[in-house]
C-alpha cells in the first residue's frame, strides 16, 4: 500500500509529470507514491523524470487504459 496515491486520470502530458514532481518534493525519503494515469506518454516520461530526480520506480503495470506506477522517494 502506497503512502500517497496521485490520481492523474484524464490528464494529458505534461500534467501527470508536473503533478508527480510536485508531490515527490513534499514527500519524505522512503515514502511511496502510487501514480495512476491514462496517458500512454507516461510510460516514457515517468522513468525519465525519476532518472533525473533519483527516485526509484518500484513497479509499473498496465491494466487496459490505466497505467499504475509505484515510486519510492529517494
Amino acid at each position: 500500500m502506497a503512502d500517497i496515491t496521485l490520481n492523474a486520470l484524464g490528464k494529458k502530458c505534461p500534467m501527470p509529470i508536473l503533478m508527480t514532481k510536485k508531490e515527490l518534493k513534499k514527500m519524505s525519503s522512503g515514502q511511496t507514491l502510487e501514480l495512476i494515469v491514462d496517458d500512454i506518454g507516461a510510460l516514457k516520461d515517468v522513468p525519465a523524470l525519476l532518472n533525473r530526480t533519483g527516485d526509484e520506480l518500484l513497479e509499473s503495470r498496465e491494466d487496459r487504459e490505466q497505467i499504475t506506477f509505484m515510486i519510492k522517494k529517494a
